[in-house]
């Protein structure tokens, strides 16, 4: 077996919850669809701190991370990999979706999951994660989540 390092990409994407509400990003790529709030980890960035950025620039809200959904690594056939890591978010201060398409998006909005069919969804994921997260899908500590050299949390 090949002992090369596999090249991956690393994704933090963002469910922010407000009651029954759900906030979501008109793309301004993938047709023009409307998805969850994230994007790539830059380099030298924390994943939940591209969490942060990513929901702040594409929808204009400032997310209080609170858990880690999910975490899926895809190898690719030609050798490389991606990691997406799905956050559980809550508004932190003024709610307010932007409104005004820039570089990151077109806008966002608030929306109930009854409102998700009279939208152009990237396909049905979206979809399938919001109904997991209303029917109680569960949320790891952030603790999950750190980097080489933390300490380690005494059990209690």
């Amino acid at each position: 077996m090949s002992r090369r390092p596999i090249p991956t990409w690393f994704f933090a994407m963002v469910v922010v919850r407000r009651g029954d509400e759900y906030l979501l990003v008109h793309e301004r790529g993938h047709g023009q669809t409307w998805y969850l709030p994230g994007g790539r980890v830059e380099p030298g960035e924390r994943i939940v701190d591209a969490a942060v950025r990513e929901t702040l620039e594409e929808a204009g809200v400032r997310a209080a991370i609170q858990g880690v959904l999910r975490v899926e690594h895809s190898p690719h056939p030609s050798g490389t990999a991606r990691c997406r890591v799905f956050f559980l978010a809550r508004p932190d201060g003024d709610s307010t979706p932007k409104s005004e398409p820039d570089e990151h998006s077109l806008g966002a909005r608030w929306v109930k999951l009854e409102e998700l069919a009279g939208l152009s969804l990237r396909g049905e994921e979206a979809r399938e994660i919001l109904n997991a997260v209303a029917a109680g899908a569960p949320s790891y500590p952030l603790s999950v989540l750190t980097y080489e050299g933390a300490a380690w949390a005494p059990r209690r």
